[in-house]
């Protein structure tokens, strides 16, 4: 199993009552692989992993692995309390999952030593590969990535923080330690902003939001970024990706409100987020509408 290519992030659909919308999720994911996915991460953080019950997110994974139908390797969020994570974890595996990306625990903080136990007792769960997510409370030493790189199927680290020395330290770290594949990629919110500068550290995979809503604004990004086009990544990076940054920064949670907000306007009804998230303003909405018409048309799509 390898992760390539433009990595997926769907969102969780749902329907008029606020209920979990399958065949919406469904229709989003395979439309998602159709268009050249190369991994789907589902009940992620883009497809509100902490907002879902553990039917919810059962259901979730079991409909985004029969979505895909193989064509893609899926990985499905885990993390919250440590009970909480290990039920998700199995749930994960029992439907099908390809492997897990394993979140922070919400809201307690700990020292390196305490998350890798967390991250250990997680992982020998299942019989899955994980990858590390290290964002908001998890925050990695390079020895405890190192030491954790050594369990078999802990096989990736999606960096959050954009802490470039730090990264850079964790990565030489785990490289000198370990003579496995470890993969690396740039987890940060709307990652393509980020990714001129973390190819500079060798990290080329990386997460895309915008996937979810405009593909081809993402594929001729990455297209782009991956064949030396240099002209094309400015404009796409100027004239897209950072007006719609400025936008997601204007209130916290529109990370997720606003990618929702953009499946909606690309023709299919996936519903609003629920609290303690909220959906863009109208005024918002307007200027999100102007973003990807702009996007697209520098995309020529």
């Amino acid at each position: 199993m390898r992760l390539d290519g433009v990595l997926f992030f769907p969102v969780t659909p749902f329907d008029a009552d606020g209920d979990l919308a399958e065949p919406t999720l469904a229709r989003h994911v395979a439309d998602g692989v159709a268009a050249g996915a190369g991994g789907v991460f589902t009940a992620c953080g883009t497809g509100e992993f902490s907002a879902l019950d553990l039917d919810e997110y059962t259901r979730v994974v079991s409909t985004s692995v029969a979505a895909t139908a193989g064509r893609a390797p899926v990985f499905a969020g885990a993390g919250g309390p440590l009970p909480t994570a290990k039920a998700i974890a199995r749930a994960a595996a029992a439907q099908g999952a390809d492997g897990l990306l394993l979140m922070p625990p919400y809201l307690v903080s700990g020292p390196p030593t305490g998350l890798v136990r967390y991250v250990r007792e997680v992982a020998a769960t299942v019989d899955l590969p994980v990858v590390i997510y290290q964002r908001g409370t998890a925050r990695f030493s390079p020895s405890a990535v190192a030491e954790l790189a050594e369990m078999p199927n802990i096989v990736g680290f999606k960096d959050g923080l954009g802490d470039f020395d730090l990264l850079q330290r964790i990565i030489l770290t785990v490289r000198r330690s370990t003579g496995k594949e470890f993969t690396f990629f740039n987890g940060l919110p709307t990652a393509e902003l980020t990714v001129p500068a973390y190819r500079g550290l060798g990290v080329s995979l990386y997460s895309s939001a915008v996937f979810a809503f405009a593909p081809e604004i993402a594929l001729a990004f990455y297209k782009a970024v991956t064949g030396g086009d240099e002209v094309l990544t400015q404009r796409l990076l100027t004239g897209f990706y950072l007006p719609l940054v400025e936008l997601r920064d204007l209130v916290p949670g529109y990370a997720v409100s606003l990618v929702k907000a953009g499946v909606r306007f690309r023709g299919l009804d996936v519903g609003g987020v629920r609290a303690p998230l909220v959906d863009p303003a109208p005024e918002h909405l307007e200027s999100l509408e102007r973003i990807i018409a702009k996007g697209l048309e520098i995309a020529g799509a």
